[in-house]
């Protein structure tokens, strides 16, 4: 591939394909994740990133090597490696003295970082201590949040559209009931948050409509808020904008309800009802006046003769 004037034009098919997977579209392919250590994690960071690598794969990319960076300080390496594996969202880990057992959830728009959020590892239990039957790799998700923090305060706002955008996996345009088999919860309680990983269960109830059971399987977290890095108002706004072609076109007289029940408003000219024809009824006939018999015969008048 060469460049001039900023524009990169390729030499061969094989570069010419890769920078039209790259190119900008109307409907973008799923979010990937990068996840990456710093340079001195510790064996609780590692077996973490590698437990919550196995739930985002395969859209995610794990480094082995140790990464010596400090995102909320200088998060140009990260900005680096987003380009060379066109990721869109990425989970760093760390350990030191001031803050042990680190991790930092953040995503990026147009290959910068827009949103970073640090969580510290108060308790943990891998995927490997809990004995149980687990998904299937690639499993989509089905993703619960619990507490008054998520809808209140403007940070939990944010780390719950992070971990919506980390967890979600790709958009399926349907989804069948054998596939609803995993379950992420979040809890957010007294300035914690928890995560739990449970499989879900279709047991026999007799009746149409399945028993569901919930079964743990890890991995187990619960989480403290340390710092956070967010995005201007403004910045997160463009981040949503969409293209307007993908933008529904607006039917006139069309409407719906909460329920997604369709309306349809009709416009007619003014009716006159007296004219209006209606189903005759014999109760609602009138009845003939009966006429006496003497008054049906003839009358005769009499003459003198």
């Amino acid at each position: 591939m060469t460049q001039s004037d900023g524009i990169i034009k390729p030499k061969t098919k094989r570069s010419k394909r890769f920078l039209q997977s790259r190119a900008p579209k109307l409907t973008e392919n799923g979010k990937s994740a990068m996840i990456m250590k710093g340079g001195n994690a510790n064996q609780t960071v590692s077996q973490a990133l590698k437990d919550i690598y196995s739930l985002k794969k395969p859209n995610a990319v794990l480094y082995k090597k140790k990464n010596i960076t400090r995102p909320f300080e200088d998060s140009t390496s990260l900005e680096f490696f987003s380009k060379k594996t066109d990721c869109s969202l990425f989970l760093f880990g760390s350990h030191n003295k001031k803050r042990p057992n680190n991790l930092i959830f953040g995503r990026l728009f147009d290959f910068h970082v827009l949103d970073m959020i640090e969580l510290g590892i108060e308790k943990y239990v891998s995927l490997s201590e809990i004995k149980m039957t687990k998904c299937p790799e690639g499993t989509k998700p089905m993703l619960v949040f619990a507490g008054e923090a998520f809808d209140m305060d403007n940070e939990y706002k944010r780390l719950k559209s992070l971990l919506i955008d980390f967890f979600r996996g790709p958009s399926v345009p349907a989804v069948r009931l054998a596939g609803l088999e995993h379950v992420l919860h979040f809890t957010a309680v007294n300035g914690k948050i928890f995560m739990r990983s449970y499989r879900c269960l279709l047991k026999k109830s007799g009746c149409r409509t399945p028993r569901i059971e919930l079964e743990e399987i890890g991995p187990s977290f619960d989480f403290v808020l340390r710092r956070t890095h967010l995005a201007s108002d403004d910045l997160y706004k463009l981040s949503h904008k969409q293209p307007k072609a993908l933008k529904p076109k607006k039917k006139k007289n069309v409407s719906h309800d909460a329920f997604g029940t369709k309306f349809g408003r009709v416009h007619m000219q003014k009716q006159d009802l007296s004219k209006l024809q209606t189903r005759k009824m014999k109760g609602l006939r009138k009845r003939k006046r009966e006429v006496p018999d003497d008054a049906q015969s003839p009358k005769v008048a009499k003459v003198d003769s």
